[in-house]
């Protein structure tokens, strides 16, 4: 099973999740694209060797900027969903508010492809 979409937002709806072709969509893949209205996400099944040939092709057009585009395969059930999120440690102040669009583009970017 994978998450399957085409939308800004990063889905993450039951309604999203796909059965995949038994022995042929063997992973998982994400796309992440930078546009001039936000961020775009595709998700869906993939084969390991389309999803992995994508992924390398694309990995020098995976910078965070504008036009860029960031494409992850994994192989476990809903694995190209929203990365769970960190719990902060116990001394840690409140988060820092207003960094730039860009910084927090490139966090997400960071976040995804780690």
């Amino acid at each position: 099973q994978c998450y399957q979409c085409e939308m800004t937002d990063d889905c993450a709806a039951p309604e999203f999740i796909v059965n995949c072709t038994v022995n042929v969509q063997d992973m998982c893949q994400k796309e992440v694209l930078v546009n001039d209205d936000g961020i775009l996400y595709r998700k869906s099944c993939a084969s390991s060797s389309a999803c992995l040939i994508s992924s390398s092709g694309y990995q020098q057009f995976c910078t965070g900027k504008l036009h860029s585009v960031c494409i992850s395969c994994c192989s476990t059930p809903l694995c190209n969903g929203p990365r769970q999120k960190r719990r902060p440690l116990p001394s840690s102040g409140a988060a820092p508010t207003g960094l730039p669009l860009l910084m927090l583009v490139l966090l997400l970017l960071d976040s995804i492809l780690c």
